[in-house]
């Protein structure tokens, strides 16, 4: 490691794949510690179903924003890059690497590369659209984001309520489309980034999914989402494998066929992951079960290149 500008190791991948498994590794090879851009992990209430890193797991190697927010703080994409860049900047002044991990790509993306400056959104604005959301459901904020701004419906996550809530206020506070404020140049950052990326074959990635799923009821997640049903509508619980449990509990589906929503919804959220991630062409990819020291060994290349 020759190089003076500190590092970052940023590992991607599909959910259940093993990046915390392999963040640890890489942790404690490096002596250093762990950011979380897992933006589903911040949470303190969720625990089970965002397979949050256990007890075992936070003890094996230090680690940053996991569990450090309740799901009632208002907290976005740009207070975690603010955040996270301080961080970062901190443990750099002790240790030469820093990793960090996470599926959530926008997330790790407003690390690596930063967010584009977007203007002032007025409150008023933000609070219609959830009310709109709760009274005439997603689909009516999809299509009012078609009429404003085709470009951003045809890119991000139409079945992520914050993610089009977030594209209709920008619209609606500046009466301009939020696409025009994006652009593709990146912030100037004090570190140097390594990007590494865990895959493998579809069927085997869709198997540890399922088998995931199956393990966290068996943990309890059932008592998990009960417990938060009164805050049911909080968009932090729009997410997988609490949203299809509250329908049960509503009454709408039975258990069984909730379950096998949130392996279909999983399912479908590691294939949006994978095109994400697969935008970086400069990312190491590896078989999940490759062996730590190889990854290492090209990580190191990848420094001494730095």
């Amino acid at each position: 490691m020759n190089s003076n500008q500190p590092i970052l190791i940023s590992i991607v991948g599909p959910t259940a794949i093993g990046k915390t498994a392999l963040s640890i590794k890489l942790a404690n090879f490096f002596n250093t510690e762990i950011i979380s851009a897992d933006s589903r992990q911040f949470y303190k209430e969720m625990q089970i179903g965002t397979a949050a890193p256990t007890n075992e797991e936070l003890k094996a190697a230090p680690h940053h924003f996991i569990k450090h927010i309740s799901i009632d703080d208002y907290y976005n994409v740009g207070n975690f890059e603010n955040d996270a860049i301080s961080k970062i900047e901190q443990l750099h002044e002790s240790h030469k690497v820093v990793i960090m991990v996470g599926g959530s790509g926008l997330y790790v993306d407003a690390v690596t590369k930063g967010l584009d400056e977007l203007p002032k959104v007025d409150m008023e604005i933000r609070n219609k659209l959830n009310t709109k959301l709760k009274t005439d459901g997603l689909e009516a904020l999809q299509f009012q984001l078609k009429k404003l701004d085709e470009k951003t419906y045809n890119k991000i996550a139409l079945d992520n309520p914050q993610r089009v809530i977030r594209a209709l206020e920008v619209c609606l506070s500046s009466g301009k489309p939020y696409s025009s404020f994006l652009t593709s140049e990146s912030k100037k950052r004090e570190f140097k980034t390594i990007t590494v990326g865990l895959t493998a074959d579809r069927e085997i990635i869709y198997d540890r999914i399922n088998k995931r799923v199956d393990l966290m009821v068996q943990d309890g997640l059932l008592t998990e989402v009960e417990a938060l049903f009164p805050k049911k509508d909080l968009n932090a619980l729009n997410t997988v494998g609490y949203k299809e449990l509250f329908k049960y509990l509503e009454g709408e589906w039975d258990l069984e066929f909730a379950v096998s929503e949130i392996k279909k919804n999983s399912r479908r959220f590691a294939k949006r992951q994978l095109t994400w991630f697969k935008r970086n062409g400069e990312t190491l990819w590896f078989d999940f079960k490759t062996d730590v020291l190889d990854i290492v060994e090209a990580i190191n290349k990848a420094i001494l290149k730095a």
